[in-house]
């Protein structure tokens, strides 16, 4: 098919779009040399974002939606499409019994292997192995991850039903299957990946399983060497800033290709290191743009920063545990010096338990609440120790205690030292500190507040003289 005969399909296209579904068979009709129906879809597919259009079940074409879309999650599992997939690549690299034997011992060798560089804070090589080890290890737990953080974002209409989105260090594709499956199926999606390692042979394959109205390009090259063709309405930063060498400086050109009204959306693991790391160059972005954050950590006071450790992170349900982990765990071992046995749980990941940020250069947050005249600020906060005194907070955790009372990460965006509050006795006016969600603003009345030299770090405790109201956002 020649370029007249492209941009006739185009010009048709436009046309009908206004008024009626447009139908591959009718517009072959139109274009000189009527050329095959099929040859007018894959036109129409291959300029689908620049037209605006999506493609319904029926093979026929329609305007995408404009306005905000609500997202439907799919958190419980992995879908079946996705986790069939990877085992064919398993069963293409490896040949049908992939669990088992050599196959099986090099795949766990090379899991443990990334675990063990992570937790020594060591850069991850990838190859060929190492990228569907980190499929079968961290997909769907990565996948389930960013469809409860892009939730909070669908919830005050902050997506629309056409997207441009930027995915820097998109790995083997966990964020990027965890947005695609949440979508409606008319949502209209123009999808980059910025991945150079061999994870993005991996990335693309499952990427054919996204549906009709996924356009992905993938960009095998490092993100410092990219130039991103703004604007974007949503940049994902999931689970990649810990591995550069200048992640502010990252992020600070990425706030740069964002659309006036769009979201840069960063996850990291929930381990003390990396999720203070997220928030370390959270704070250092502000202090270089116009940022500011949407959630979780909202700035209550005007002009006011944070300085404490923060290590904030959110705790889900985990999703179920897919097929392939169940069998690599179980999978027959040759040699008899490795470490583990045969189903022992080592090479099950389903935890769902993830640090974030979202940042917008449009002054909106999630939350809208001031304090009131009286409310202690925490950044003053050594002034009423030993006394009594009200604060308007952020709840930044679930029960962190181990065992004893019920202890959350509190914050208001000026707090120099990191917060705790410390539910000591539990009563109807209190119960909210509870129930409370992850990123709830907490109206704390009568709290008494101490100084936990162990911890260094303030206590506000919570006990039957203390109210806890939740306020609305």
């Amino acid at each position: 098919m020649n370029e007249t005969q492209r941009e006739q399909i185009r010009n048709n296209a436009r046309y009908l779009r206004q008024v009626r579904p447009i139908d591959p068979e009718e517009i072959a009709t139109y274009v000189e040399g009527h050329p095959h129906p099929a040859a007018v879809r894959r036109v129409l597919r291959e300029s689908a974002t620049e037209l605006g259009l999506s493609e319904r079940s029926d093979g026929r074409f329609e305007p995408a939606p404009t306005g905000p879309v609500s997202l439907e999650p799919t958190v419980e599992r992995l879908p079946e499409r996705y986790a069939r997939r990877l085992e064919e690549l398993l069963v293409d690299r490896f040949g049908p019994g992939w669990p088992d034997g050599k196959s099986g011992d090099r795949l766990r060798e090379r899991i443990r292997a990334f675990k063990r560089a992570y937790l020594r804070g060591e850069a991850v090589t990838y190859d060929e192995l190492t990228a569907l080890g980190y499929a079968v290890y961290h997909l769907p737990a990565y996948f389930a991850a960013t469809q409860h953080a892009l939730a909070e974002l669908t919830a005050e209409d902050l997506l629309g039903g056409r997207l441009r989105v930027l995915d820097v260090g998109a790995g083997v594709g966990g964020p990027a299957l965890g947005l695609a499956a949440a979508l409606p199926e008319d949502a209209l999606v123009e999808y980059h990946a910025v991945e150079p390692s061999p994870a993005a042979d991996v990335l693309a394959a499952l990427l054919e399983e996204t549906g009709r109205n996924v356009h992905p390009t993938i960009h095998r090259e490092r993100i410092q060497a990219h130039e991103p063709a703004g604007p974007f309405d949503l940049v994902l930063c999931a689970n990649v800033l810990g591995e550069l060498l200048e992640p502010v400086e990252v992020v600070c050109e990425l706030l740069g290709a964002l659309a006036a009204d769009g979201t840069l959306l960063a996850l990291s693991p929930a381990d003390r290191r990396t999720a203070v790391e997220l928030r370390e160059t959270e704070r250092a972005v502000l202090e270089r743009t116009d940022a500011g954050v949407y959630a979780p950590t909202v700035r209550l006071w005007p002009d006011a920063e944070p300085a404490g450790e923060c290590w904030s992170f959110t705790r889900q349900e985990p999703i179920e545990t897919p097929g392939f982990q169940r069998r690599l765990d179980q999978g027959r071992r040759v040699d008899s010096g490795n470490e583990g046995e045969p189903g022992d749980g080592e090479f099950v990941n389903a935890d769902v338990q993830y640090a974030y940020s979202a940042l917008r250069t449009d002054g909106r947050t999630a939350i809208s609440v001031t304090p009131g005249e009286g409310t202690a600020r925490m950044a003053e906060t050594d002034e009423h120790v030993t006394d009594r005194a009200d604060f308007l907070a952020v709840k930044l955790s679930h029960d962190l205690a181990e065992a004893g009372n019920p202890l959350y990460l509190i914050g208001d965006g000026s707090e120099r030292t990191d917060h705790f509050a410390v539910l000591v006795k539990q009563t109807g006016l209190n119960r909210a500190l509870g129930t409370a969600e992850y990123g709830d603003v907490l109206a704390i009345e009568n709290g008494l507040v101490l100084w936990n030299d162990d911890e260094e770090a303030y206590n506000l405790v919570v006990d039957g003289e203390t109210i806890v109201d939740r306020v609305p956002g």
